[in-house]
């Protein structure tokens, strides 16, 4: 049983880069370094959430440039997924 879903499907923690604590650190947002700093910042978000075990929704995108470096960076900041 994974104990840190909630069964329902449900959003329990989102970082972006319009989030202001990112947004002040970064030149742009669309870009790998930007994407990088997202999923540091999710998975520090997480961890404050005691969430270990995560759900990546790429939203149909590919897997490579800008969400490759959100998933690595997440992973690399100790998510399950």
């Amino acid at each position: 049983e994974d104990s840190k879903h909630d069964g329902k499907g449900h959003t329990l923690c989102a970082v972006s880069t319009l989030t202001p604590a990112i947004r002040k650190e970064l030149d742009s947002g669309a870009n790998i370094d930007a994407a990088a700093k997202v999923g540091e910042a999710v998975a520090e978000k997480c961890k404050a959430l005691n969430i270990g075990t995560v759900v990546f929704d790429k939203g149909g995108f590919l897997y490579h440039g800008r969400v490759k470096a959100v998933a690595e960076a997440a992973r690399e900041g100790g998510l399950v997924f």
